[in-house]
């Protein structure tokens, strides 16, 4: 069963222009000029019941349009869009009943009161009996580990506790369907993997539709079995993860400081992206060869510093959109 479903959805902003300097200023207060933008451009797309589905793009990609088109808040210019069988343009507060959101960089809980006296608030705006949301908090407080810190003032509270309490007041109301906005951005390692592990265990136990925005290679591989990548408006990728990560998420790049100037290494599964005195930079298609094998194949004895990173996600996104493009072509 489809809980969202898009067809060519579109939406296109006025954005005001005008010359540098102050008369540029002057003439755009009696002759304003405006560009119209396309941000979405016939986007079409479902989710299923249950699905973790990873929205993903880089910054400017209609990532944020489209979830403000899906929850109601701005309204398509042309297409369709259904969520749980509502129109969020014409029923956007009985969809505001079914779904919850999260969004990492702004905050809904008021601050000077504890993450307890914020689920009250939530459970009361959503209309719950004062026995229902005790109940909601006090399952939800289980699942998300809060005792410690439920009568804490959210002011108080650390980045990670606080994001985990965020995702509890978009639960208090049993959504069907949680929008996740970038759920760890500022979080340590550790912190982000307790809250992806938190996520998995929603959607597992409450069976809940998480829509997840990220650019956080971590938490698209970690919790995501589908991948809907959308670039300048358009989607370019609409495939499993399991597809993507064996195509794209193989390659690691690796930064070494060495002792002294070394000889790098020539075999398949290695590029050398750049080479300064004793720092090499160098890409490894894991696929081909493990890191391990890579490193012993640098014709140094001793390393000073090594980092190991995956490639930023909005080159992946690029190298993606470059090879559909190549393809749409031919």
């Amino acid at each position: 069963m489809k809980v969202i479903e898009v067809e060519e959805l579109t939406k296109n902003f006025h954005v005001k222009r005008k010359d540098k300097g102050m008369k540029g200023s002057i003439k755009a207060i009696f002759h304003p000029q405006t560009e119209e933008i396309r941000a979405v451009d016939r986007v079409s797309f479902g989710v299923e019941e249950g699905e973790v589905l990873a929205f993903i793009g880089p910054n400017g990609a209609g990532k944020s349009t489209t979830i403000k088109m899906l929850t109601g808040i701005l309204y398509p210019d042309s297409g369709r869009v259904e969520v749980l069988g509502i129109d969020p343009v014409k029923k956007r507060k009985q969809l505001a009943y079914q779904i919850g959101t999260v969004f990492g960089q702004k905050e809904q809980l008021w601050t000077h009161l504890t993450p307890y006296d914020n689920f009250r608030f939530f459970g009361a705006i959503y209309d719950l009996s004062d026995e229902e949301s005790e109940r909601r908090i006090a399952e939800l407080a289980e699942i998300f580990e809060l005792a410690d810190f439920i009568n804490t003032p959210v002011r108080n509270l650390s980045l990670g506790q606080r994001i985990r309490c965020e995702i509890v007041a978009s639960l208090i109301h049993k959504p069907r369907v949680l929008f996740l906005d970038e759920p760890t951005i500022g979080l340590d390692p550790v912190v982000k993997e307790n809250i992806r592990m938190l996520i998995r265990q929603m959607n597992k136990e409450l069976h809940t539709t998480i829509f997840l925005t990220s650019h956080d290679i971590g938490d698209i591989e970690k919790l995501c079995k589908r991948i809907v990548i959308v670039n300048s408006g358009q989607i370019v990728m609409d495939d499993s993860m399991a597809h993507l990560k064996y195509h794209y998420l193989n390659k690691k790049i690796v930064e070494v400081k060495l002792q002294e100037e070394a000889v790098l290494p020539q075999a398949a599964g290695i590029t050398v992206l750049k080479q300064k005195g004793s720092h090499v930079r160098l890409e490894v298609d894991t696929s081909v060869m493990k890191i391990n094998d890579a490193l012993r194949s640098i014709d140094a004895e001793h390393v000073e510093d090594i980092n190991i990173s995956n490639i930023p996600l909005e080159n992946i996104i690029m190298e993606i959109y470059r090879s559909e493009g190549k393809e749409a072509s031919r």
